[in-house]
């Protein structure tokens, strides 16, 4: 049997550097909403980067999804590693108690569709979208988050 073992001064130079604690890293400013429900505090909306809603446009251009009436629905499901996870699809309309964040970005409307259980969850979260050479998709930033699996597809809250 044999031992390997690993100088943590060479660990430590090879590593990059920590983020800074308690400041998430998004990849491009955060769109503020239009309009967003009135009865949440600024803490309780879910925020979109400019990344993420450019992303969001062109994916509803090519599902020819209208942005007056239709948007992005953002919720969780059971199940999963970590047993809550993520969904995101298009939506032609709210549903009648959906909470409806409208965002702007160049003239073009998108808006976001959280259903109630969903936002117990999701308040307070970050959308952003990512483009690495390893990966490609939306993250999910989210303060209620204790715990998530490897891939990053499903949390625990």
């Amino acid at each position: 049997m044999s031992v390997v073992g690993i100088s943590t001064t060479t660990s430590n130079e090879m590593s990059a550097p920590a983020p800074q604690a308690g400041a998430p890293v998004y990849s491009s400013p955060i769109a503020p909403p239009v309009s967003a429900p009135a009865d949440n505090a600024k803490a309780q909306n879910i925020q979109v980067t400019e990344k993420a809603l450019k992303r969001i446009r062109a994916a509803m251009a090519k599902e020819n999804v209208n942005g007056e009436q239709g948007g992005l629905r953002v919720g969780i499901t059971g199940g999963g590693c970590s047993g809550l996870s993520y969904n995101i699809r298009f939506d032609s309309q709210p549903r009648e108690r959906d909470r409806v964040y409208v965002y702007s970005q160049d003239g073009d409307k998108v808006q976001i569709f959280v259903d109630p259980k969903s936002f117990l969850y999701l308040s307070g979260m970050t959308l952003d979208f990512e483009e690495t050479l390893m990966r490609q998709g939306f993250n999910f930033i989210n303060p209620h988050s204790t715990k998530s699996c490897g891939c990053g597809s499903s949390f625990t809250a």
